[in-house]
């Protein structure tokens, strides 16, 4: 089984991707599971435009982005909280994915990251908007990475013990449940019943 975890910060050197990998490292260590990273904060995407249909110049890398998504049996999706908001990166990468399949009927399990005690709006954000055309299925369970600089440290001493093993023990519990579902959302996607074609865009 494969899951992408895609983080959604800007930034080169992110907090949200420390916490990537600290989820990776996660599912790595079980048995049959294996991982890739999209960090846009390293690897950014161009503003979607209407070249992306022509294949413009500066789209060359979604083809083998594409194969990486539709590889892909589920997915994390990490979003630090900017003021209130999910980063204008990671919604230009749901507005590149329509109903062809590279996130649909596929579970993800949000992940927000704060410095602080906040972290919902993004999550309310996530499950309100991000899923329209591309059919992506979010879990019923979250991550809040609060407090997130004392927590995923791959050096345990810059950790908060009691912060850090809390939400290791939640994000465990969390991507069992991600696996699981995973597993048995294949059944919808092979039951021939989804017709993108007839119904290119949700409600």
């Amino acid at each position: 089984m494969k899951i992408g975890i895609v983080t959604g910060s800007h930034r080169k050197d992110s907090q949200s991707a420390k916490v990537g990998r600290f989820l990776s490292a996660q599912l790595d260590a079980r048995d049959g599971v294996a991982t890739w990273v999209l960090d846009l904060g390293r690897s950014p995407l161009p503003l979607w435009d209407e070249d992306i249909w022509s294949q413009g110049s500066q789209w060359s890398a979604i083809p083998d982005l594409k194969t990486a998504l539709d590889q892909s049996d589920g997915f994390v999706v990490i979003a630090p909280e900017w003021h209130g908001m999910v980063p204008a990166a990671l919604k230009n990468f749901f507005l590149l994915w329509a109903a062809t399949g590279e996130l649909s009927h596929k579970p993800a399990l949000p992940c927000a990251v704060s410095a602080g005690e906040g972290g919902a709006y993004v999550i309310s954000e996530l499950r309100m908007s991000s899923y329209k055309n591309n059919r992506l299925c979010w879990l019923p369970e979250q991550l809040i990475a609060r407090d997130v600089k004392a927590i995923c440290n791959e050096d345990s001493t810059q950790n908060d013990t009691p912060n850090h093993d809390a939400f290791a023990e939640r994000s465990r519990y969390a991507l069992d449940l991600l696996l699981a579902y995973a597993a048995a959302l294949r059944s919808v996607r092979n039951s021939g019943l989804i017709d993108h074609d007839t119904f290119m865009n949700g409600m």
